[in-house]
């Protein structure tokens, strides 16, 4: 059994190196080279002046065959993430105690990424707090050390995670509302006599 590599379509011309248009006619010209096959995407203007004229007849030939280009969908990011950084600014600004064990965690990533520097480590009131530097801004920031238990460390990773996926204001979670009452009419009361 033969085990060929084929490569996929290409995104622009093999001759003359244009990029291919969304929904372009392109010409592929599959051949046999050695002990593997090979692809050649060519535009239509190429494939008139150079190849449709006995391109069965070239050497190698295995197929032929004609196609539509479809330009890849630009990337998305379906959801709005945080980075680091400015997930640490939102937080050093807001000063909100829940956040302080999330805000260390982030400091000690964006040291590690050698985003921020270390500048000092000063001990206030018994508690460690750093001094850093965002040196292409010059920007500092101080953090306090929550001094977590391993224990602490999980929960406050799920709480990083969450922060950098929603940011500070994460969405509502979907309610469940409760079917509305059905209303009927009140029964009519018939008299008998």
């Amino acid at each position: 059994m033969n085990e060929w590599n084929i490569q996929s379509r290409a995104h622009a011309c093999e001759a003359c190196g244009k990029p291919f248009a969304d929904q372009e006619v392109y010409h592929t010209l599959l051949s046999e080279e050695k002990t593997e096959l090979r692809r050649s995407d060519i535009c239509s203007a190429c494939w008139q002046q150079q190849f449709s004229e006995g391109a069965r007849d070239r050497k190698g030939f295995v197929s032929y065959w004609q196609g539509v280009y479809e330009a890849p969908p630009p990337p998305t990011d379906p959801i709005h993430k945080e980075t680091a950084e400015t997930l640490l600014r939102k937080l050093v600004e807001e000063n909100d105690a829940r956040h302080v064990p999330a805000g260390y965690i982030l400091a000690v990533m964006l040291e590690r990424k050698r985003v921020l520097k270390v500048k000092e480590q000063i001990v206030r009131d018994g508690r460690r707090t750093f001094i850093y530097e965002q040196p292409k801004t010059g920007d500092v920031f101080t953090i306090t050390d929550p001094d977590l238990r391993l224990d602490q460390l999980e929960a406050v990773q799920r709480d990083v995670a969450a922060l950098l996926e929603h940011g500070l204001n994460p969405p509502a979670p979907p309610s469940e509302t409760a079917p509305a009452p059905v209303q009927t009419e009140p029964e009519l009361e018939t008299k008998t006599t």
